[in-house]
């Protein structure tokens, strides 16, 4: 039986990058006394995995974890034995039994928050706005595959929902965008907004990861 771990991770965490991240679980789980699967063979390796790897820079409160613990263990007391060896920042809240394939994971809801050191521009929320409403916005992202490097991306079919809050020194974005087959960065939506909204364009932005939702977003776990 396969198992989940549902977790977050905020603070100084967030800067930890996705490979270091599966390090830092596979040796808490040792340091929990958790005996999870590993492959066979002369270089055993923990069988780990993270469905979405999150950005480095980004915070989250839904993050998930599959792995197959082998203890007799009742699922409830993992998350206090694996918070008692996992770093600050990174807090596991429930861990069960892994039942809806990941392919279900359509989409996911971020949170995007951009500040404004002399107060958001006049007009910033309309304009964000009206660029998000267009038929078509297309962008330039890196791609191993193509010879180029570089491949164009249309926004626009890969969000689903998207609001604008300006307030007096931020304008929050919160976004609902397809996750995978394509997925798309929320990065790539700020980088549209720089190049298309110059007036609109943050000093700072943080980016939270608040849920992932299944076809009817409705919470994938």
């Amino acid at each position: 039986m396969k198992h989940r771990l549902a977790f977050s991770k905020t603070d100084t965490a967030k800067y930890i990058s996705h490979l270091d991240l599966m390090r830092t679980f596979q040796r808490s789980f040792l340091r929990a006394g958790l005996h999870i699967k590993h492959t066979e063979g002369f270089n055993p390796h923990a069988f780990v995995s993270i469905p979405l790897p999150l950005s480095v820079g980004f915070s989250s409160g839904c993050e998930v974890l599959e792995c197959e613990i082998l203890n007799e263990e009742h699922l409830e007391r993992v998350p206090e034995r694996m918070n008692a060896a996992l770093p600050t920042g990174i807090t596991v809240s429930r861990c069960y039994e892994a039942v809806r394939p990941v392919k279900e994971l359509c989409y996911v809801n971020y949170i995007v928050t951009m500040e404004y050191e002399a107060g958001a521009p006049f007009g910033a929320e309309r304009a964000i706005h009206d660029l998000l409403d267009r038929d078509a916005l297309v962008v330039t992202k890196r791609s191993k595959k193509a010879k180029s490097g570089q491949v164009e991306l249309d926004l626009i079919p890969l969000i689903a929902k998207a609001t604008v809050e300006e307030r007096r020194d931020t304008v929050t974005l919160d976004l609902i965008l397809r996750a995978q087959n394509p997925g798309v960065n929320p990065e790539l939506i700020v980088s549209a907004i720089r190049a298309n909204c110059p007036e609109a364009a943050p000093d700072f932005v943080a980016i939270y990861r608040r849920s992932v939702l299944d076809a009817q977003f409705q919470p994938w776990e």
